[in-house]
């Protein structure tokens, strides 16, 4: 039977890319999305024509009850899970942390790390084989933002990225030996739309001098090094955290 994949925030940018590229490679997707019908249907439909099963499931992950729904409704459709990519995220606009109100900080706290925990956490209870799962992969989409921690740009969003670094080396230890791996992949500066929420459209283009090599990444990069890790080709890789990052 084709595995099942669910992809959280997949309705644009790193996420649609890694459902196109998961749908090409076999696997049935779940494309989340929490506001962006259209554009998830649009994935959908790629995913089809490429030969392979996808439905879109509308779900806010940043709270409880939408992450129960969510992997509820994957049961429901495709009776199974085997894989999960945290890919719902976001910036903010571009300040200094003095400048940050509180609820700025906990909007980018629930999406960025009490989503992915969650989603995580159902996940691993549905995959486990100490649980009766077939045992199964998480990727989590961090950033390279946590290594350099954005300063006087959204270190909010840095400090968050570094929390799903932490989260990564522990999940993997802690569900190892119930078949299950977790690693995480870090991008760098990526052409994608998300720029544009920070007030940054340009941030890209911009960027490219101060990359090693000299450009910004693709949304289509990034979701060849996912699949890698979801892959049986990273059977033995669990607990990694992979820069795609330019060199940066």
């Amino acid at each position: 039977m084709e595995q099942v994949l669910l992809i959280t925030g997949a309705s644009r940018g790193i996420g649609a890319a890694t459902a196109r590229l998961a749908g090409q490679r076999g696997w049935r997707v779940v494309v989340n999305y929490q506001s962006r019908a259209e554009e998830a249907q649009a994935v959908v439909a790629h995913v089809v024509a490429s030969g392979s099963e996808a439905v879109a499931i509308q779900a806010d992950v940043s709270n409880e009850a939408g992450v129960l729904a969510l992997f509820e409704q994957t049961r429901q459709h495709f009776g199974r899970l085997d894989g999960l990519v945290n890919n719902a995220g976001v910036v903010d606009q571009v300040a200094k942390l003095q400048d940050m109100d509180s609820a700025r900080l906990e909007r980018m706290l629930r999406i960025n790390v009490l989503g992915p925990m969650l989603c995580a956490r159902e996940a691993v209870r549905r995959m486990s084989r100490h649980s009766g799962g077939q045992g199964g992969v998480i990727v989590n989409i961090g950033s390279a933002a946590s290594r350099i921690g954005s300063a006087a740009q959204y270190v909010d969003y840095a400090a968050s990225k570094g929390a799903i670094d932490t989260f990564t080396l522990g999940l993997a230890r802690e569900v190892a030996a119930e078949g299950i791996r977790v690693n995480a992949v870090r991008p760098g500066i990526i052409d994608t739309d998300i720029h544009a929420s920070g007030g940054q459209p340009d941030k890209a283009r911009d960027s490219a001098t101060g990359i090693p090599l000299l450009r910004a990444g693709r949304a289509e990069e990034v979701a060849q090094a996912v699949l890698w890790l979801l892959s049986e080709e990273a059977s033995y890789t669990t607990g990694a955290i992979l820069d795609v990052s330019g060199g940066r």
